[in-house]
Parts: structure tokens; C-alpha cells; sequence
């Protein structure tokens, strides 16, 4: 079955392969903030205001200088009066030298403020307590109905805090950093000469961060926090990194593998981890602990995540706290012998009655206790014969009647297929007959009042249905041999291979680029996967249910579905667990939640 995508001329796609490593994406232009830009080549504008008092909201600016700066070069200046269209205040004069004489003729705050945006732009924006300025600032813009660039914004005397001791300098005042960093221009409060005297206290204080590992414009964001000096050191690690999607990988000091963690822009991920933006004490102790970090570039956010998953599943990487050992997470499945039982299992032997996996083992027990308290099903664990011995006695579960003791009744031994016919049919979907009797069974437990009961009962129908309407739900993709499908993106396309619920391979058809090329390229050469010999696919339920999001995502294109049973792809009628489990906490949430609060 084909499907037309749309016939455009074109260069080569990029094709992107199970396992295999290939080529990256296609270069992005990032944002300033974004990317990790060495200091040396970001372009600094060093302002500095005077203005008629404190407070924006109440005063005005009497005076705009700037020094544009870069690599240490100074690349413009920018300096004007501006008529505060108001008396300067006696005190402002003093401070200042600026008096009302000076400012009458010079213009106002409206014909400076988009001349001094046009100087600043594009550019880093640096003040000595950088709020008072960039207070004026936005607010002035803000009455010009002018819109704000948003630019960075860094701060000298938060700087300062960080890395000048009080035994160097009794205090962060410009005057006196001007003197410890032995500035050529002296702060005067006048707005040019202040500005460039924090250009030459700019240069001090980053000439003292190197050696702290700020080096990039991202570190400097986060420079005046309490980051360990050796950790912001170590932040080298991630220089070889590309700017592309892909896997990231912390190795320990004995080559193992510390965390596995997937990213859009490789190297500005990794460097966080180096700066106070990463505060989880855990992943800081890692980071600590690594000697390396490995980057797999992909061409895809979905194979990126595919391969995080396997690598963590790989590796066991003991920083992850997901998606590790998918292999030895619960199922529930029926016995195989002449009175079938439930049993939670690691592992499910080929062409057994099973659900799961659960994402932990008292999950699993709490859907064998939903199915339990609709169907009579023995709970005992020994093996029982096909014919009952006379002479024995019903156990304590039989004579409340959640058991048909075909243990003792040679009747309820008869009779036990279709119990077990009826397990079965929940197992593979038939939900109705659980999720019901939970429903009635919590109307019963509210109106007694016994609302932490009804909870639990609750939980135990949740458990079991949604992990059974999981199943319904994936098992399409599981069975397919093959599905390929594609997403319109960048003008081009993104294309998916699956087989037996396994990411095969991936591939991006640029614009220009016939996308039936790419996809027979994709078919030839995807990874070959064998039909799985045991329920749940030829991958973890993870990375299928990956798969099944992208898959059902709007706009996706169907281009071929191979499956032995079915000739389209759907979710079965049968899928309903998860509706009825709405069901349950639709009537019933509000009121065992509020009531359980108060018990």
C-alpha cells in the first residue's frame, strides 16, 4: 500500500537507521541564548544612567551613556543629555554636575531611547546593578508603547559578589572596583564615564571567572550563582559535543556508564549540568563523579528518545531512575495446568495468557486482586488435579465465596473452564465484567461510608483496566510487520520505519527531495527484525508506546501497514478498560478523595 507525500526534486535525504550511526540533522539557527558562545566573541553593551531620582514609575532620565565592546575591543560609544522635561532636583546636581541648564535643549527620551535600541541590538546588555538601569529602560519603552527586545542581561556587582572577597574590597561600589581592577577612567557619576569604567571592571571580573570555567555566554547567566568552581571547570566536557538532537551519555571514572539523557541541542544540554541551572543533588553528585561525556548525534527527536531508552535498558545506568531493566518489570498471566490461577510473573512463556508489564510488582498485584474480586478464581498456589480427592474441606475463601473450590467440589472442578474462560477474556480485553463489579462494589462501600474501601478498590480497577487498554492499544503496532509512516516537517518530511513494534529506522526527506525515494532507501536498508516469540513485541513497552504516540499523532501519514491479522491499523472495540476506568474515578474520585482527607 503507497502512499503520495508529494513529488518535489531534490538533493540526497538523510537517512537515520536503527542502530546505525549516520549523519546529523540539518544545521539550526539558534537563538543568542540558546547556544554556547565564548565570551570572547559576544558583543557587550556597557550602559549607564542618571536620571532624576530612585524610581522609574516617578522619575526621569537626564542622561544615556553606552560602550559597545567585543573581544576586549571597544567598538562604539553612545552618549547624549536627555530633557527630563522636568527640574533636576538640587541633589541630583550635586551628585551629578548635571544641572536643568544642561538638559533644556537637549532632546528628549523619546527621540534617544530607539537610537540607543538600534545601538544596543543584538547585543548583551551590562550595567553596574543592572536593575536600576534596565528598570529606566523598560520602563520608558514601555510608555512609548516601544517593544521591549528582551536582550540578556548581566550584572557587575552580582559578578562582583561572586569572585571579589571583602579582604580585596571593603565594598562592590563602582568607584572601588574601578580601583582594584586599576580602570584608566574614573567613575565621576556621569553616564559615559561611569560606563566605560565598568567596561574595564567587565574585563576584570571575566579575567577571574576563567578560571572558574566561565567561558561561554551561558556560563555568565549563571556565574553569580554558588556553583562549585570544579564542577563549572569540568564544564570542557561538553566542548565537543555538536549542536545537533541526540544521546547523551556521563562516563564514570571506570569507563561505566553514570547517566544516559537525551537533548535538541547536545553541547547547551550538557553544559547545564555544569551551572546552577542543574540543582537536583543527586545528578550534581554525577556529574562530579564523570570523566567523560559521549554524544550520539540523531536525526530525530523520536530517535533520540528510542535510543535513550535502550541505552539506559542497555547500561542500567545507576543516575536514571526510569526505564531501567524494562525486561524484568511485572505481567500477570494465567497458569498453564487444569485449574488455571493467576500468577505474577518476570516472564512470559510464548503463547500464554498474559497483561503487563506493570510498572512494579504491587501494581501487578492489584490487578490479580481486581480480577480475583470479579471471577472466582482459585488463589491457592499449590497444583490441583484435574478430579478432586474426596475427603477434603473447603478452604476460608470458598465459604465467603471468592473461590469455586474446585479443590473439593467435583461440580466446580467441572465447571472450572469457564471461570477460566472468563479470566481469559478479561486478560486479553473483555474489561466489562471487572470494572463493573468494582463499580458496583464502590457504590456499596460510599453509601456504607467507607470511603478508604472504596479507594483502594478503586485503584485496584485502575491498575488492572488501563493496563489492559495499554495492551489493546499497542498491540496493533506489535503485531504490524511493518509500518512506515510519515510527518510533515521543515517543508519536508520525517519518515518512520516499525517493524514488530520496533523502531527500525528514520530518515528526513528535505524539500526538493522525492519522498518515495527515501522510503524505498528507508525500506532497504531499516533494521531487520525478527517476529518476537513472546507476547509484547520485538521491544520494551516503552519504546513501543514512543512509537504509538509519533504514530497517532495529527498529521501522520500512513504510507504502508503490514499485519497478518488485519489489513488497516485500528484500535479494537474492545479497548474500552480505559474508559471504564474514567468511569470509576469520574463517580467516585470527588468523594473518596475528599472524604478519605478527613478520615
Amino acid at each position: 500500500m503507497g502512499l503520495d507525500l508529494g513529488h518535489v526534486r531534490p538533493p540526497a535525504a538523510r537517512i537515520r537507521l536503527g542502530d546505525e550511526p549516520g549523519a546529523g540533522p540539518r544545521p539550526v539557527q539558534l537563538a543568542l541564548d540558546e547556544i554556547g558562545v565564548p565570551l570572547h566573541e559576544v558583543t557587550f553593551v556597557v550602559v549607564d544612567l542618571e536620571t532624576t531620582g530612585g524610581s522609574p514609575s516617578s522619575s526621569e532620565i537626564t542622561e544615556i551613556g553606552a560602550v559597545k565592546v567585543r573581544g576586549g575591543e571597544v567598538l562604539g560609544e553612545f552618549a547624549t543629555l536627555v530633557n527630563p522635561g522636568v527640574a533636576i532636583p538640587p541633589t541630583i546636581t550635586v551628585l551629578t554636575g548635571i544641572t536643568t541648564a544642561m538638559v533644556i535643549s537637549a532632546p528628549r527620551i523619546q527621540e534617544v531611547l530607539p537610537s540607543f535600541l538600534e545601538f544596543a541590538h543584538g547585543a548583551v546588555l551590562v550595567a553596574h546593578n543592572a536593575a536600576f538601569d534596565v528598570g529606566f529602560l523598560k520602563a520608558n519603552a514601555a510608555r512609548m508603547d516601544l517593544a521591549w527586545p528582551r536582550p540578556a542581561v548581566v550584572d557587575t556587582v552580582r559578578l562582583a559578589r561572586r569572585v571579589v572577597t571583602r579582604d580585596e574590597a571593603p565594598n562592590h561600589k563602582l568607584h572601588t572596583l574601578a580601583r582594584l581592577f586599576a580602570s584608566a577612567t574614573t567613575p565621576n557619576h556621569r553616564a559615559l564615564q561611569d560606563a566605560r569604567a565598568t567596561v574595564d571592571v567587565l574585563h576584570g571580573l571575566l579575567s577571574r571567572m576563567a578560571s572558574l570555567g566561565v567561558s561561554h555566554l551561558e556560563d555568565l547567566a549563571t556565574a553569580s550563582d554558588p556553583v562549585p568552581p570544579a564542577r563549572r571547570r569540568r564544564s570542557t566536557l561538553a566542548d565537543h559535543l555538536p549542536r545537533s538532537p541526540g544521546v547523551y551519555q556521563f562516563i564514570g571514572p571506570g569507563a561505566e556508564v553514570l547517566y544516559v539523557g537525551t537533548a535538541t541541542d547536545l553541547r547547551r544540554r550538557v553544559r547545564q549540568y555544569f551551572t546552577a541551572s542543574e540543582k537536583r543533588q543527586r545528578i550534581g553528585e554525577m556529574v562530579d563523579l564523570a570523566t567523560e561525556v559521549r554524544g550520539i548525534p540523531c536525526a530525530t527527536r523520536l530517535e533520540a528518545q528510542v535510543r535513550e531508552l535502550r541505552l539506559i535498558a542497555e547500561h542500567d545506568p545507576p543516575y536514571n531512575r526510569r526505564s531501567r531493566r524494562p525486561d524484568r518489570l511485572p505481567w500477570v498471566r494465567l497458569t498453564d495446568e487444569p485449574h488455571p490461577r493467576l500468577s505474577i510473573v518476570r516472564e512470559v512463556p510464548a503463547g500464554a495468557v498474559a497483561v503487563g508489564p506493570f510498572a512494579s510488582r504491587a501494581a501487578a498485584q492489584l490487578a490479580v486482586e481486581a480480577v480475583q474480586q470479579a471471577i472466582p478464581l482459585r488463589q491457592c498456589t499449590r497444583r490441583l488435579p484435574l478430579v478432586p480427592r474426596s475427603g477434603g474441606a473447603d478452604c476460608m475463601l470458598a465459604g465467603i465465596g471468592r473461590c469455586s473450590a474446585p479443590c473439593v467440589d467435583p461440580g466446580a472442578a467441572a465447571g472450572y473452564s469457564e471461570i477460566a474462560a472468563r479470566a481469559e477474556a478479561a486478560l486479553t480485553g473483555h474489561t466489562d465484567v471487572v470494572v463493573g463489579t468494582a463499580v458496583e462494589h464502590i457504590d456499596r462501600l460510599v453509601s456504607e461510608q467507607r470511603y478508604e474501601e472504596a479507594a483502594a478498590c478503586r485503584d485496584r480497577a485502575e491498575a488492572f483496566s488501563r493496563t489492559v487498554g495499554r495492551g489493546l492499544r499497542l498491540a496493533e503496532v506489535q503485531g504490524a510487520r511493518q509500518i512506515m509512516a510519515a510527518q510533515a516537517t521543515d517543508g519536508g518530511w520525517e519518515l518512520v520505519l516499525v517493524r514488530h513494534g520496533r523502531f527500525a529506522g528514520t530518515a528526513i526527506s528535505p524539500r526538493g527531495t522525492d519522498p518515495m525515494v527515501v522510503v524505498s532507501q528507508l525500506y532497504a536498508t531499516g533494521e531487520v527484525v525478527p517476529e518476537p516469540e513472546r507476547p509484547g513485541g520485538a521491544a520494551s513497552t516503552e519504546e513501543t508506546e514512543l512509537l504509538a504516540g509519533w504514530l497517532g499523532r495529527a498529521g501522520t501519514r500512513l504510507i504502508a501497514f503490514d499485519h497478518p491479522d488485519t489489513a488497516g491499523w485500528s484500535v479494537p472495540v474492545a479497548a474500552a478498560p480505559a474508559a471504564l476506568a474514567d468511569r470509576v474515578r469520574a463517580r467516585h474520585t470527588p468523594v473518596v478523595g475528599q472524604l478519605s482527607a478527613t478520615a
